[in-house]
């Protein structure tokens, strides 16, 4: 590693480690004391506008007017770290995240998290661990909030949106609260797996019309609606499509067992 990209490196991550822990500390402190903990969302929306500003990161949001008043799930196309903070500078609402558990564990940030109410989310955990975090998901939805998931359950690599899992979507049905589709681009540009700099971008975030679940539909059904409908705003934002969609692996593997 050159020392160019070690300098870069400290110049962003340094002051963003700064804010961090400033808005943490906000977060920790006063949020507690403040109705609905407004003053840990205060801290976060402020983190996330001035570390995508620090980070010389332009966020674009695009029809905002489709958000509906919450419950719902934010189901969005995910591409890099970077999401987190692209995301809580432009969507409104005091929204809970499915975070990845080891995030929890990171000073601040983490702290931060656990006491707002997001829900800690670990993919290798088993049957058993997903039924409970899907329960959790109910809980903050019935709560009257906002949910944001990533379908995906990783990072795309090369920007490409993935086949879903379908936990937000049991929570969306099992509730009976629309699905909001949202799609980004750029962010895995601007931070690959395994960089420790950031370019600098534009990144356009936009909101398609909220897909509400009847009783009837199967959890697969709305999956990929919610799927078709973010492959499309992708599009719409210069996203890279394929021109044949993969079928999900869970529809496979669905019918295995059923054969079994």
């Amino acid at each position: 590693m050159d020392a160019g990209t070690l300098i870069r490196a400290a110049r962003q991550w340094v002051p963003f480690a700064a804010r961090t822990m400033a808005y943490g500390t906000v977060s920790l402190t006063l949020g507690p004391l403040t109705k609905d903990h407004r003053a840990s969302l205060w801290a976060m929306r402020e983190w996330s506008k001035s570390s995508a500003k620090g980070l010389d990161i332009h966020v674009e949001p695009i029809d905002l007017h489709n958000v509906p008043p919450p419950p719902f799930v934010y189901a969005v196309n995910h591409q890099s770290l970077l999401d987190v903070l692209v995301l809580g500078s432009v969507l409104p609402h005091d929204f809970k995240w499915a975070a990845k558990r080891s995030l929890m564990k990171i000073p601040f940030l983490g702290w931060h998290l656990q006491l707002a109410g997001h829900v800690p989310v670990d993919r290798k955990a088993g049957s058993r661990a997903a039924a409970e975090v899907v329960r959790k998901f109910e809980d903050v939805l019935k709560a009257g909030k906002p949910l944001l998931v990533f379908p995906e359950g990783t990072r795309s690599e090369d920007g490409i949106v993935r086949p879903f899992k379908n936990g937000g979507f049991y929570a969306s049905l099992r509730s009976q609260t629309p699905v909001v589709p949202v799609a980004l681009d750029g962010t895995y540009r601007l931070m690959r797996k395994g960089n420790i700099d950031t370019g600098h971008g534009h990144i356009p975030v936009k909101v398609g019309k909220p897909i509400y679940p009847s009783k009837k539909m199967k959890v697969a059904e709305l999956r990929d609606l919610t799927h078709a409908a973010i492959i499309e705003l992708h599009r719409s934002i210069g996203g890279h499509v394929p021109d044949v969609v993969p079928p999900n692996p869970l529809d496979r593997e669905s019918r295995d067992e059923a054969t079994q």
